[in-house]
């Protein structure tokens, strides 16, 4: 188990620390809930493919940065698909510089389904609504209301920071981080941790428990498949024992009924024993006799945390094949949602040449890389410390994401990332089920309490 009380973590009063927490600007307040709303009436809509536009979020940023002094650079690979780039100078010259990103763009939303306009941003009953108001664009407002109310207050932090909103995160980054680090690394120099989606907010587990806060210390690798089986073309009243589509079927469902081994990485063993220890329980991840099932059962809904993140995973959810009912096609191809644990990769390159067989060819559709950070250093301890100060009954945790961010393509620059976009959500409030879910929304309450926290990380950091 990590060693969650670290020395590391400097005196409240300390330089390192940016001094006292000093009272924020009430106008930052008001800020982080206008420009949520305002971020969320642009639509941003990736759709895939390249259909989507960014520029205009993009210069609603760049507006809101250069008002404070700022020299915001509006970067593209593509017309209309915008990045935003911006530093703001550290106090210290020697130290290394921090990335602090959020995605401009958001998954489709079917209006029909929802019970506002999804691209309304309408604040009603004290809540945000609108696609991306927890994805992500209110951790881009919060960054917003910081570094503005900062400049009116004549705040510098310790390390040089920089800021960068991105596109196309939403599909393959091609035009957003993947970009920016293959093509403008020089805005990123000095840069060696990042902090972005995904991380900080509040579960409720049980009433009457402390909420849990998880900080995202790692992300399970994407490995998108594309399949493809091959067959002899025929007609579809004869025998046909070369036929691609019952090929690829028979692949597809391989997959799909495959069971991966258990794998606990560093983070989530950390996850495991720290959640169990919460509850009264002392577990050893690393023991041979470990029964994973068993623990979960007893942590109940805090288990979820973990889950998704025990072993590689690969998910069947595209087919294509044919194009007359009574014509056995000569090929067919399926697209799969594979993710990978770290160190998980040639066991998952085994399994599928395995599951595929003979008649199926598989490649890397779309590949990213999994990451880890450490959860027993400074970074950490000062970003738990940042939640705890303003909610003193919360629980922080680390644990790893299912899925990925942008912090994937930046680590190829060196970067470390953390998922910490805090937000203090009231019991029963289900934030996980409205990432890319109907009725999208954030409370104003957590917005403003993201800000607290996220201006005293950012100086401490």
């Amino acid at each position: 188990m990590a060693d969650m009380t670290s020395p590391e973590v400097p005196p409240a009063n300390s330089p390192d620390r940016g001094g006292p927490a000093a009272p924020l600007d009430p106008l930052a307040f008001d800020e982080v809930v206008e420009f949520t709303s305002g971020l969320i009436r642009i639509d941003t809509t990736n759709r895939g493919g390249g259909d989507c536009r960014e520029r205009p979020a993009a210069e609603y940023v760049a507006e809101r940065l250069a008002a404070i002094g700022l020299e915001p650079a509006l970067l593209e690979r593509t017309p209309g698909r915008t990045n935003v780039v911006a530093r703001i100078e550290g106090t210290d010259p020697s130290a290394d510089a921090l990335l602090v990103h959020g995605h401009l763009d958001v998954v489709p939303a079917e209006a029909a389904d929802w019970s506002v306009d999804p691209f309304s941003g309408e604040i009603r009953d004290g809540v945000v609504w609108g696609r991306g108001a927890v994805d992500m664009k209110n951790m881009d407002a919060m960054v917003l209301a910081v570094v503005r109310a900062w400049a009116r207050a004549g705040v510098r932090p310790r390390r040089d920071i920089v800021l960068a909103f991105t596109a196309d995160e939403e599909d393959s980054a091609v035009d957003g981080s993947d970009f920016l680090a293959g093509r403008h690394a020089g805005l990123f120099a000095g840069c060696t941790e990042g902090l972005s989606e995904s991380g900080a907010f509040s579960i409720h587990t049980a009433p009457g428990r402390a909420p849990l806060y998880p900080i995202a210390a790692g992300e399970r690798g994407t490995a998108w498949l594309r399949l493809t089986a091959h067959g002899t073309t025929g007609h579809g009243s004869k025998p046909n024992r070369a036929n691609a589509v019952s090929r690829l079927a028979a692949a597809v469902a391989r997959i799909g009924e495959h069971e991966w081994p258990v794998r606990l990485t560093g983070t989530v063993a950390a996850c495991i024993t720290e959640l169990a220890a919460l509850q009264g329980m002392s577990v050893n991840p690393q023991a041979r006799d470990f029964d994973l099932d068993a623990v979960l059962d007893k942590l109940g809904p805090a288990g979820a945390l973990v889950e998704a993140t025990v072993r590689n995973s690969a998910n069947p959810t595209m087919l294509s094949a044919g194009y007359k009912l009574n014509v056995v096609p000569g090929h067919a191809t399926a697209y799969i949602d594979g993710r990978v644990l770290p160190g998980g990769e040639d066991e998952f390159r085994r399994t599928l040449d395995e599951l595929t067989g003979p008649d199926v060819e598989w490649e890397f559709h779309h590949r990213e890389v999994p990451l880890e950070a450490p959860v027993d250093g400074r970074t950490y301890a000062i970003l738990r410390d940042a939640v705890e100060r303003f909610d003193p009954e919360g629980q922080v945790v680390p644990f790893c994401m299912a899925g990925g961010t942008d912090a994937k393509q930046f680590s190829r620059l060196g970067i470390t990332g953390y998922g910490f976009s805090p937000l203090k959500l009231p019991p029963g409030f289900d934030y996980w089920s409205l990432f890319h879910g109907v009725d999208e929304r954030v409370p104003v309450d957590a917005l403003r309490f993201g800000v607290r926290v996220l201006d005293h990380a950012l100086r401490a950091l």
